[in-house]
């Protein structure tokens, strides 16, 4: 109970479980955190690197999940957070339900900020701790046929900049925000995106490397990393390409059907 402690949120697969690996065989012990059953089968996974792992299953996308998470702590102080849970929804934002694009906003924002505030005080208080923030280049790009998740990640992206200025004072924390393109993960499965051109590409980034790249960030205290040099690309293209160009673009990419063009 004395070594490092990390919490890493949507933690069962994907680029979270790639988090959560790493940060095991660095020594941390882990509280990881999921949505899913799913989050006990990896948390074994973890325990083979023979730290103490703890794993929750709880919705993040409420306040109470939230309490939750910080209950399983039990009062222990958090050296590292690895925000990453997140959730997509694909198709028209006029086809979708209420609930489904709210569960979105909620998981990938509200739930995010209540987590983010509560870990974020007591890391300022002694002036120690690393967060990474799992956001995306999708928050550069107006994302046409999945504009929920989009603007949820903007929102995600220019927060993390805006905390991370107001606590830079606070030399001991430091705030990373991991943006990768897309990933290979149940992501685009969830969000009913298969039939399009992103969801059957076979470009994706592997979890692994986006992790690493994340992971590696997060130990230098750097500010911004986003993972994969194509994505580089489009992040910095993004920025000089007016927006009514980059959400024709994503129209191709995300429009359902449009996997059948390829």
């Amino acid at each position: 109970m004395a070594g490092k402690f990390a919490i890493v949120t949507g933690a069962s697969t994907g680029i979270g479980f790639e988090l959560a690996s790493i940060a095991a065989e660095n020594g941390y012990d882990l509280l990881v955190v999921a949505d899913e059953p799913l989050i006990d089968a990896a948390a074994q996974d973890f325990k083979q690197n023979n730290v103490d792992v703890v794993s929750l299953e709880a919705d993040l996308a409420t306040l109470e999940g939230v309490d939750a998470l910080l209950a399983a702590t039990n009062g222990r102080k958090v050296d590292l957070l690895c925000a990453n849970a997140g959730r997509g929804l694909g198709h028209g934002f006029l086809d979708q339900d209420v609930a489904d694009w709210r569960r979105v906003v909620d998981t990938n924002i509200t739930g995010t900020l209540y987590l983010l505030q509560k870990v974020l005080k007591e890391m300022v208080a002694r002036d120690a701790g690393k967060v990474l923030i799992t956001g995306s280049i999708a928050g550069f790009i107006p994302g046409s046929f999945q504009a929920v998740y989009n603007g949820s990640k903007a929102f995600v992206d220019s927060f993390a900049d805006a905390i991370r200025n107001e606590i830079k004072e606070n030399k001991g924390v430091t705030i990373t925000t991991l943006m990768p393109g897309p990933v290979e993960t149940e992501f685009f499965d969830r969000a009913d995106m298969l039939d399009t051109s992103v969801g059957s590409s076979e470009s994706k980034s592997d979890p692994a490397d986006v992790a690493r790249d994340g992971w590696d960030a997060l130990m230098k205290g750097e500010a911004h990393i986003v993972s994969g040099w194509k994505n580089k690309i489009q992040a910095a293209v993004a920025h000089v390409t007016p927006a009514a160009v980059l959400a024709e673009q994503h129209r191709k990419m995300a429009e359902p059907g449009s996997g059948d063009d390829d």
